[in-house]
């Protein structure tokens, strides 16, 4: 970790590295979505409804990764001042919002036709609200610190407190009378016929790569802004 603490060490690696997981992440969501959308067979009982399955799971997976890579960010900062954390964290807020969004809405599209209702107030369906507003309070924190490239002592605590929150979604079916499923893929199995489930792996690899090539590529705006500024404050010192 502390091998990538130097920007220009960082940013040697995350050029190629934005390139790569962005075109490949694009080419499976593409080959994952047409295989979800042309090529698998309806569901047996929700018909052609679960084809948002392949939209909303990756989703829901990176909406919590996001928080959980967040959280380790914010521990970085605090615990090993990496000085590049503050970067990593700021970085990862906006896109995990996103799709915690994407994974709202596509969840109440579901829900319509699956439950006869667009939302209902269950574990699952609150937990990943509250994540969402999670997400806006620590854009407003991390945007009230002075320093680009780095956050708030206030804000990287607040990101480990927010962390309560993500047992809380995984176990928040189990814990609760919820109207949302349980795990359908478990260490122990999966519950999706197979005709249906490789579509999804291609999906949420390809999404999840793209998130990554977006986190790579905001670090290295934070940074360039950064170095920037700098640049014009020595010349205004002039």
């Amino acid at each position: 970790m502390h091998a990538l603490a130097n920007p220009t060490r960082f940013l040697k690696l995350a050029r190629p590295l934005t390139g790569v997981c962005g075109i490949v992440g694009a080419v499976l969501i593409a080959l994952g979505t047409y295989g979800g959308l042309f090529v698998t067979p309806p569901d047996a009982l929700q018909g052609e409804t679960v084809r948002i399955l392949y939209i909303h799971v990756p989703a829901a997976w990176l909406g919590i990764a996001g928080w959980s890579s967040l959280t380790l960010a914010s521990i970085a900062q605090l615990v090993w001042r990496h000085p590049l954390a503050g970067v990593a964290a700021r970085a990862t807020v906006l896109p995990g919002a996103v799709f915690t969004a994407i994974c709202l809405a596509t969840g109440s599209i579901w829900g319509r036709p699956t439950w006869g209702t667009w939302w209902e107030w269950d574990g699952r369906m609150t937990s990943m609200l509250v994540l969402l507003f999670l997400y806006f309070g620590y854009i407003a924190l991390a945007d009230a610190s002075e320093e680009r490239t780095s956050v708030s002592k206030a804000a990287a605590i607040f990101g480990i407190v927010g962390a309560v929150n993500i047992p809380v979604i995984k176990f928040s079916v189990v814990w609760w009378n919820s109207l949302h499923q349980g795990a359908s893929i478990t260490l122990s199995g999966s519950k999706i016929a197979p005709e249906l489930l490789w579509p999804l792996g291609l999906t949420t690899l390809g999404f999840t790569l793209l998130f990554a090539a977006i986190v790579l590529m905001r670090m290295r705006t934070i940074l360039a802004q950064a170095k920037s500024e700098a640049r014009m404050a020595r010349m205004a010192r002039a």
